[in-house]
């Protein structure tokens, strides 16, 4: 089934961002002909190969189907390499858990309107939360000033305050989403690009 000459490929690693997930490898390099390449999945629940989307495909990256969409199912992928009747050995991916390898993004701010002693944050979650999710917004703020500290808040809904503030000054802020799952897993995600406001005069 698999022959000694076609190399295997290298770098297989599953890329998870907001729970889409795909995985990726390096391509096959060889001194003639198309190297085609197939991914097989399995899940933790039923310990046999099946096919994904992905079979003799050009590309090096395979995305998972819908099918495979559950956060909390453990998967494990191989792919290989074939060129003609040539197939490489298989190679096969750690097991995978959506809701505890994915990476989570920054919130996007939607709006944020300045007061004179607070400023008051819109933003958006960076994927569709699903039921029994509990979602929080980790704000950490700071005076733009030359030695200054941190300051950390918490909010669960989307439209939250920053308070205490001083007038006229300039803050940034950056949010990070904070997720806990179903399974009391906490996960947390990548901070956003500082944004900086002024607060007004009363």
């Amino acid at each position: 089934e698999s022959s000694p000459h076609l190399p295997a490929p290298k770098d297989v690693v599953v890329y998870s961002y907001n729970f889409r997930s795909s995985l990726r490898w390096s391509p096959v390099e060889v001194d003639r002909g198309l190297v085609l390449y197939t991914v097989h999945f399995k899940t933790g629940a039923f310990n046999q190969w099946e096919e994904m989307n992905c079979t003799r495909i050009t590309q090096t990256e395979c995305s998972f189907p819908w099918s495979l969409k559950e956060r909390r199912w453990t998967v494990v992928l191989r792919v290989r390499a074939e060129l003609g009747q040539a197939a490489s050995d298989w190679v096969e991916t750690d097991p995978f858990v959506a809701e505890r390898d994915t990476t989570i993004g920054p919130p996007k701010v939607n709006s944020v309107t300045e007061g004179s002693d607070s400023l008051l944050i819109s933003v958006a979650p960076p994927f569709g939360p699903e039921s029994g999710d509990f979602i929080q917004y980790r704000v950490s703020y700071w005076e733009n000033a030359t030695s200054t500290t941190e300051k950390e808040t918490k909010a669960s809904n989307t439209l939250f305050k920053i308070g205490n503030l001083k007038e006229w000054t300039l803050y940034c802020f950056r949010i990070q989403v904070e997720l806990m799952t179903h399974s009391n897993l906490r996960l947390l995600g990548l901070p956003s690009v500082p944004e900086c406001y002024r607060t007004t005069i009363s």
